[in-house]
């Protein structure tokens, strides 16, 4: 582990919300679940939202994914999604479970799910059934297709999507056989862009006045991000139709789009200008590439990049990685080293700038969490909350609605509320 995990950070006092940060003072009710949902609401809480997560008596099952906790319910990707959020557990088919949720919401700005919109309207949680209660909400839905299309009712998880939207499709392109990226591609894009869309309508309530219904779909995006590379030729009417295909970027679909082998290893390198391919011709001991009209330009490497590929390929293994990104610094070709996931955990720039940090959490002990990667000049959220446990909040959540002790005590013995298991 770095030297960046060695100076630890106790959890503080549960106050509700960031001391500091762009969203300090947002309230956010989210009802979401597994990663789509909790990576949006985790970046909200990060920089200072308060972010209340409801769930059911079940409970998120991604407390049950990506890993094994120390306790039950508590798996280590869980504990990166869901920190800095509180839990309440109700059962929303139970009458007062369910009004709790709208008293909650009145007091909120954004509410976040991301079921089947159908399964909203089932709860009595439809757009026009929240902004009753509370006008100015923003209620944002994150699911798997959009509403207008013949796929409006299918469920989907990441797999689904990469496969629908053409990932796949890519791999199979350039590998040869159909695999899905082996990380939630899918899922984090939709929930980087519902953070998007968010922040969006909050700026323009701010100037209006007015909520907003949003939607993300997971496959509309995915295919948003995947064919403004893979359009390519087909964007024209009619397409072009040249040697290399209509659709598809071919750098991105060579074989040799991969990180460069060296001498005794590989290193990732991305080398686009003259300025920066030149270098390289020298380094490979093929100086007359540099005039010869096949790779002379950016266009004529472009159009020629299976065989220029493969001859940088061929030449990079004459040196080491050692010697190779010594090199590329010296000429400031754009080059890094090439990390597995144990070696990225190791990486001394990761040390430089804090990235993995060592936190204690109430229950799970020392983990290592990781710092947000984005910063804004104003700050983000001071207080780390660790990840709860299911229900941890319930009681002090529901307190701070307005119920008494004994209102709480008689939701809890109906079934409507869950408190926390006892540990």
């Amino acid at each position: 582990m770095t030297s960046s995990a060695n100076a630890h950070q106790t959890a503080p006092s549960q106050k509700p919300g960031g001391a500091r940060g762009m969203l300090a003072g947002i309230k956010v009710i989210d009802l979401t679940s597994v990663v789509i949902g909790p990576l949006c609401t985790q970046i909200l809480a990060d920089h200072g939202a308060e972010v209340i997560k409801v769930e059911s008596p079940e409970g998120d099952v991604g407390r049950h994914l990506g890993g094994r906790g120390r306790t039950p319910g508590m798996a280590p990707k869980f504990l990166h999604l869901n920190r800095n959020k509180r839990s309440i557990c109700l059962d929303l088919k139970h009458p007062k479970g369910h009004e709790a949720l709208l008293r909650l919401i009145k007091d909120a700005d954004v509410m976040t799910w991301n079921v089947r919109p159908d399964s909203m309207a089932r709860m009595n949680l439809s757009y026009d059934e929240v902004r009753a209660v509370k006008p100015d909400i923003i209620y944002c839905g994150m699911f798997g297709f959009g509403q207008n299309g013949r796929y409006a009712k299918k469920p989907a998880y990441d797999p689904v999507v990469q496969g629908s939207a053409g990932v796949a499709g890519l791999v199979a392109r350039a590998q040869g056989e159909p695999r899905f990226l082996p990380y939630v591609l899918a899922d984090r894009t939709g929930g980087l862009i519902a953070v998007q869309m968010i922040a969006m309508a909050l700026f323009n309530r701010e100037r209006t006045g007015e909520g907003q219904a949003i939607e993300v779909p997971m496959f509309e995006n995915m295919a948003t991000q995947v064919m403004t590379e893979h359009l390519y030729n087909r964007t024209y009417v009619p397409a072009p139709g040249e040697p290399e295909g209509e659709t598809g970027d071919p750098r991105l679909v060579s074989p040799h789009y991969t990180p460069q082998k060296t001498a005794d290893g590989y290193f990732s390198l991305s080398a686009n200008t003259n300025s920066q391919v030149f270098p390289l011709f020298d380094a490979i001991g093929q100086p007359e590439l540099k005039t010869d009209p096949r790779f002379s330009t950016v266009a004529a490497r472009f159009a020629n990049t299976a065989e220029y590929f493969s001859m940088r390929s061929e030449g990079m293994k004459q040196h080491t990685t050692a010697w190779w990104l010594a090199y590329c610094d010296k000429h400031d070709i754009p080059a890094a080293p090439y990390h597995t996931l144990e070696s990225l955990i190791d990486d001394p720039h990761m040390a430089d700038v804090g990235f993995f940090i060592k936190r204690e959490h109430p229950t799970e002990g020392t983990i290592i969490d990781l710092k947000p990667a984005n910063t804004l000049s104003g700050g983000a959220r001071e207080n780390w909350l660790p990840a709860p446990h299911l229900g941890e909040q319930t009681a002090a959540i529901l307190s701070e609605a307005g119920y008494s002790a004994a209102e709480i005590a008689d939701m809890v013995a109906a079934g409507a509320a869950r408190l926390p298991a006892a540990r």
